[in-house]
């Protein structure tokens, strides 16, 4: 049976484009990893939980257009949208409101999508 989301995982192109982009960017700290060449395996575990790993063993290539898009819980959303705007982030969408949340989506560095989410104050 199956018991938890292990890890949700991307492909990338570029480790380091894609380290600076998790690091300092979106601010996550590197977990596990390591690499065989220039193939590389890179975690970064939440505060919360779960953990997210990017990767180019698969030889599969980033998409905003396919696939699935994973979601990180944020804080402050609009805070969170203005910093990495001023860092020329790319956003796919404005805010767009649902009966219990915010969300936006943005790009990574390698082009795949992040939808960052926001539960409306209980």
């Amino acid at each position: 049976m199956l018991k938890k989301v292990a890890f949700t995982m991307y492909p990338i192109q570029d480790a380091a484009r894609a380290r600076d982009f998790y690091e300092n960017k979106l601010g996550l700290k590197l977990g596990s990893h390591g690499n065989q060449g220039d193939k590389w395996w890179i975690e970064y575990d939440l505060p919360g939980g779960g953990c997210m790993a990017l990767t180019n063993f698969t030889g599969e290539q980033p998409s905003a257009n396919s696939g699935g898009t994973v979601a990180f819980e944020v804080e402050d959303l609009d805070k969170l949208i203005a910093d990495l705007k001023a860092q020329n982030v790319e956003f796919r969408s404005d805010v767009i409101h649902g009966p219990h949340c915010r969300m936006a989506v943005c790009l990574d560095s390698e082009g795949n999508s992040i939808l960052l989410h926001q539960l409306n104050a209980a």
